[in-house]
């Protein structure tokens, strides 16, 4: 395992909040799980029993105690976010920079379900990683929905 480079995982959620014009107080809770938690979410919430690298689970809801709206939950199995950045020759924090930025997309209502979101959606990441200074375009694509 690794250390989950958090200062860089709050960087990419900024900045993906930044480009989906979220709320400038908006909030979202990151977890970094294991690949058993992940699948067993992704079971309860998407009736798919297989494992999965990212979930998104949108709020919008006010905090009572703060008054910011809440955007949701993004939850990222770490062992198999570094699996697939060793297998596609790029750095786990560089994964998990995609995974949190994909994640807020979600978050922020981008999906890609068909081609002309996954279009907008894509964009939308490579936008965003190029301004943390990463280029995405020739890794694989995260495939399916999250």
């Amino acid at each position: 395992a690794g250390q989950v480079p958090v200062a860089l995982l709050e960087t990419a959620a900024l900045a993906a909040m930044r480009y989906g014009n979220a709320p400038e107080h908006g909030e979202i809770t990151i977890l970094v799980e294991a690949n058993e938690d992940l699948r067993a979410l992704n079971s309860q919430f998407r009736d798919v029993d297989a494992p999965t690298d990212v979930l998104a689970f949108p709020a919008e809801e006010t905090d009572p105690e703060t008054g910011n709206l809440y955007l949701g939950d993004i939850a990222i199995a770490y062992p198999y976010a570094s699996e697939q950045a060793a297998a596609a020759g790029h750095p786990a924090a560089d994964e998990l920079q995609l995974l949190v930025v994909h994640g807020v997309l979600h978050l922020l209502g981008l999906d890609h379900v068909d081609s002309e979101d996954t279009h907008t959606m894509w964009n939308a990441q490579y936008q965003i990683m190029d301004g943390l200074g990463i280029d995405i375009r020739s890794w694989p694509l995260i495939s399916g929905p999250h």
